[in-house]
C-alpha cells in the first residue's frame, strides 16, 4: 500500500547471550558511561502502489455502469416504440391494400388522411433510426473506454499484487458483461440483416475489441481458440468456448455459460479428448455443440459431438500434412462455418499447394463438392468462409492483416481485394467467422479478440416507409 514502511530492524546488544551476528552496535558517551542503542533504518519501497490509478478505474466503472443502465433503458424504450410502429405500418398496408381494391368507396379526404398518417410513421421511424444510431456511437465509445481499462488492469496485476486489483477487475467484469448483453438486444433488435446473406461481401473491419488474457492467465498458451458456436443449440445461445495449449495441439476443451464467466475464467464443462483422438492444429470451431477438428493420427478430419458423447473421423484421400498457413505448423484442415453450412479448406500435392475448399455434410461427415483455388496456402496467414464466399488473408507488416482474394463457391468466381485490418498482437492462430453475430474471432498469441464486420447489403428486411408511399393514391 501506499505509505507503508518497510522496517530493517539493526539492534546492538550486550547481554550475557553475546551479540547477534547481524545485530549492529551504537554507543551513547554522555555522562562518561555508554549505553546500548537499539537502531531502526527505514527503506521506502522502490515503487509504491499508485492507488490514484485505480480509484480513476473504479471511477470509469461506476460511470460506465451509469450509462449502460440509461443506455438499457433506451432499449427497452426502442422495443416498444418499434412493435408499436410496425403495428401502425401493418394497419397502413391493410388500409392501402382496400384502397386499392374499392377505390370507388374512399373520397379524397380519405386518402389524405392515410397520406398524413403515413408521413407521421415516416417521421417517428427517422426519429428512431437517429436515437439507435446514438446508441450505436454510445457502445463504441464504452468498448473502448473498456479496452483501456483492461490494458490499465494488466500492467498494474503484472507490477503489484493482484489480490489488491481484483475487486476492481470484477467491477469492470460486471460492466463488460453488462455492455455486451446490451449490444447483443440492441445488435439483434436493429440489424435484422444477421442470419441474412442479401449482401456481396465484406467491405470493411473494425478495429480489434481485446477481452482479455486467456483462461490460463498466461502469454505462454499462444497456441489456441475461442469463440461462440455457430450454431447453437437451445438453452446454449450465450455459451463461450475456449482451448489453448503452448504448442499447436487440442487436447481438451472448456465452455463457458457466459462472456462474464468466460472472462472470470468459471468454465460450466471441461473435456479431455480420449486417448487417441487428440488433434493436431488450431483451426477447429465448435458447431452444434460438436467439436470439429484436425486429427494427429490417423492424418484427416475428427469431430466430437458433446451431447452424445461420440467419435467420427474422416480422411480426405490426397490431403497433404505438408501445406500450412505462415503463422503456425499442423493447420493443414481448416474448418469454418457461415450461414450456409460447414466447411473445410486444405492442399494436396495435386493442387501443389493451392487452396481447396470442400463442402460438408454435418450428418455423414463426408465431403459433398470441392472447388480449387489459386491460392498458394503457405503463402497466406488465414481464411474463413461468410455465406459460401472464402475470404483469405495475408500479413501486410507488424501491425496489418489484409483481406486480399475471394472465392465465390456458388459463381465459381475470384476476385482480388483489399480489406486492411488491425493485428492486436504479432502472430495469431486461429481466425473464424461467426454467423450468429456476424463477427470475427481471433486467438492472438494468448488474448481474445473480435472484430465487427461491415458487409455492402443489396437488400433490406424491414419495410421501408417509401414503399408504402409509393402505393397511396
Amino acid at each position: 500500500m501506499i505509505g507503508t514502511l518497510y522496517f530493517l530492524a539493526v539492534l546492538s546488544s550486550t547481554t550475557a547471550w553475546g551479540r547477534a551476528g547481524l545485530w549492529s552496535e551504537g554507543r551513547n558517551e554522555t555522562g562518561g558511561g555508554s549505553e546500548d542503542r537499539c537502531t531502526c533504518d527505514a527503506f521506502l519501497p522502490t515503487a509504491t502502489f499508485p492507488i490514484k490509478d485505480l480509484v480513476e478505474l473504479e471511477q470509469a466503472a461506476v460511470e460506465i455502469s451509469h450509462q449502460l443502465e440509461l443506455e438499457m433503458g433506451k432499449v427497452e424504450e426502442y422495443e416498444s416504440k418499434l412493435t408499436s410502429y410496425a403495428e401502425k405500418i401493418a394497419t397502413l398496408t391493410a388500409e392501402i391494400d382496400k384502397m386499392e381494391k374499392n377505390p370507388d368507396n374512399y373520397n379524397d379526404a380519405d386518402m389524405e388522411d392515410v397520406k398524413v398518417e403515413i408521413k407521421q410513421v415516416e417521421a417517428l421511424i427517422k426519429d428512431l433510426q437517429l436515437s439507435i444510431s446514438g446508441s450505436t456511437a454510445v457502445f463504441e465509445s464504452l468498448q473502448t473506454q473498456i479496452t483501456a481499462m483492461v490494458e490499465t488492469l494488466n500492467k498494474l496485476e503484472k507490477t503489484y499484487d493482484k489480490n489488491l486489483v481484483l475487486a476492481t477487475r470484477r467491477e469492470y467484469i460486471e460492466v463488460q458483461a453488462q455492455l455486451e448483453d446490451c449490444e447483443r438486444r440492441h445488435q439483434e433488435l436493429f440489424n435484422p440483416n444477421i442470419g441474412s446473406c442479401a449482401h456481396t461481401g465484406i467491405t470493411r473491419i473494425g478495429t480489434p475489441i481485446v477481452s482479455h488474457l486467456n483462461a490460463h492467465l498466461s502469454t505462454s498458451y499462444k497456441y489456441g481458440g475461442w469463440g461462440k458456436d455457430s450454431k447453437p443449440i437451445p438453452d446454449r445461445e450465450s455459451m463461450y468456448w475456449f482451448s489453448g495449449k503452448t504448442g499447436a495441439s487440442i487436447s481438451d476443451i472448456r465452455f463457458y455459460t457466459n462472456y462474464k464467466n468466460l472472462i472470470l475464467g468459471n468454465h460450466f464443462q471441461h473435456y479431455t479428448l480420449s486417448s487417441g483422438w487428440t488433434g493436431t492444429g488450431n483451426n477447429y470451431i465448435v458447431r452444434d455443440n460438436t467439436l470439429y477438428y484436425q486429427l494427429y493420427s490417423p492424418f484427416g478430419l475428427g469431430k466430437y459431438n458433446f451431447t452424445s458423447s461420440k467419435y467420427a473421423s474422416r480422411v480426405i484421400p490426397g490431403a497433404s500434412s505438408r501445406f500450412s498457413y505462415t503463422n503456425s505448423g499442423n493447420q493443414n484442415f481448416d474448418f469454418a462455418a457461415d450461414e450456409t453450412g460447414l466447411w473445410v479448406t486444405y492442399a494436396s500435392e495435386e493442387s501443389s499447394g493451392l487452396m481447396i475448399i470442400a463442402k460438408i455434410d454435418e450428418p455423414s461427415f463426408g465431403v459433398v463438392e470441392e472447388w480449387t483455388t489459386s491460392v498458394y496456402k503457405p503463402g497466406v496467414s488465414n481464411a474463413f468462409m461468410v455465406c459460401g464466399v472464402l475470404y483469405v488473408v495475408r500479413t501486410i507488416d507488424i501491425n496489418t492483416e489484409e483481406i486480399f482474394y475471394k472465392f465465390d463457391t456458388k459463381t465459381k468466381e475470384e476476385s482480388y481485394v483489399s480489406i486492411p485490418f488491425e493485428r492486436f498482437q504479432d502472430k495469431y492462430s486461429n481466425l473464424d467467422y461467426n454467423p450468429t453475430d456476424q463477427k470475427l474471432y481471433m486467438y492472438n498469441d494468448g488474448y481474445y479478440v473480435t472484430y465487427h464486420l461491415w458487409f455492402n447489403h443489396t437488400a433490406t428486411t424491414t419495410v421501408e416507409p417509401q414503399m408504402l408511399l409509393s402505393k397511396s393514391p
